[in-house]
């Protein structure tokens, strides 16, 4: 057995609140009510390369959890399954937790190089000349994902049957962010009424 997070537990967690990796976190943290200290981390200023850094995660990435054990993880949906074991967001049964990481899958291998890519060409890069063959290659699979997310919900609340799981959070981010890269949201009535279950939880937080 490996180990769980135990509720209580103060945990550390470096990130910049305007990433959507960072995001899924904090919105986790908020929704479970995890007591955490947030370190701000300054991808742009290098913040994530400096030796200090590195020896805590190798890979450079954030987010990055910290234990109080001093143990660090990172990965943004394997901190979403850890911190949320245990809880209401993840699936007892064995099958139902492998939809999960499905799901998680599909949103790191589907969902993100297309969406995520095409907002932060359009938001942060202005869409400029030079990169709107990029931008615009972009839509068909952005748009695929969509689909493929629209056909689920159109059956289930929730990506994983009737509650919310870490699945919902992990590909929330960038869906709710999606007409900022240009897709059309109103073509998919079914995913716009899970943004909106997603967003009245009272706990909900938004992004920033």
């Amino acid at each position: 057995m490996g180990a769980t997070y135990q509720k209580g537990v103060f945990v550390k967690i470096y990130g910049d609140i305007q990433s959507g990796n960072c995001y899924k976190v904090k919105l986790l943290c908020a929704l479970l009510d995890i007591e955490h200290e947030w370190v701000h981390v300054d991808i742009l200023a290098g913040a994530n390369q400096t030796c200090e850094f590195l020896a805590k995660n190798p890979n450079g990435k954030i987010p990055l959890l910290e234990l109080s054990d001093g143990s660090y993880l990172s990965e943004s949906n394997a901190i979403l399954n850890f911190l949320a074991s245990e809880s209401e967001l993840l699936p007892k049964n064995n099958f139902q937790f492998a939809k999960v990481q499905q799901w998680q899958f599909f949103e790191q291998y589907s969902h993100e190089p297309f969406i995520a890519a095409a907002r932060y060409i359009a938001k942060y890069l202005g869409l400029p000349e030079t990169h709107r063959a990029d931008y615009e290659s972009k839509q068909e699979g952005g748009n695929k994902a969509l689909y493929v997310m629209e056909a689920q919900l159109l059956k289930t609340p929730y990506l994983v049957g009737d509650k919310l799981t870490t699945a919902d959070i992990a590909l929330y981010m960038y869906t709710h962010v999606a007409p900022e890269g240009g897709f059309d949201l109103s073509k998919y009535p079914a995913i716009q009424l899970w943004l909106g279950r997603i967003a009245s939880n009272p706990r909900y937080v938004g992004i920033g």
